[in-house]
């Protein structure tokens, strides 16, 4: 009589499915751009804060300079990108993860 699975084997059994490398892969494709782009647009805001100070101090509206923009705007795409990653997740990651889920639960007897 052949041994229950293991939990550890049930992992390792959904972790090579192909729903497992779906999911790794939908997840990558927004991780990976979006972790580069925005790493990018900080280090511009770093080096033109560093290197470019006449450019980053020139007065847009009154006391407001294109460094303050720039720094506010930093703010606004790091929430921006959180809710485009809310967005993808739930259309794009949450059903496999589900599915994997339920596959994992039956597998336990849970």
């Amino acid at each position: 009589m052949a041994e229950p699975a293991t939990r550890h084997d049930i992992y390792e059994e959904l972790h090579e499915s192909a729903d497992f490398r779906d999911l790794r892969k939908r997840y990558r494709s927004f991780a990976i751009p979006w972790t580069i782009t925005f790493f990018v647009w900080y280090m511009l805001y770093v080096v033109c804060s560093n290197w470019a100070t006449g450019f980053m101090s020139t007065d847009i509206v009154g006391n407001i300079n294109v460094a303050l923009v720039f720094g506010l705007l930093q703010f606004v795409s790091t929430f921006v990108i959180a809710w485009l990653y809310s967005r993808h997740a739930n259309r794009e990651l949450d059903p496999i993860a589900a599915r994997l889920d339920a596959a994992y639960e039956k597998e336990v007897g849970r």
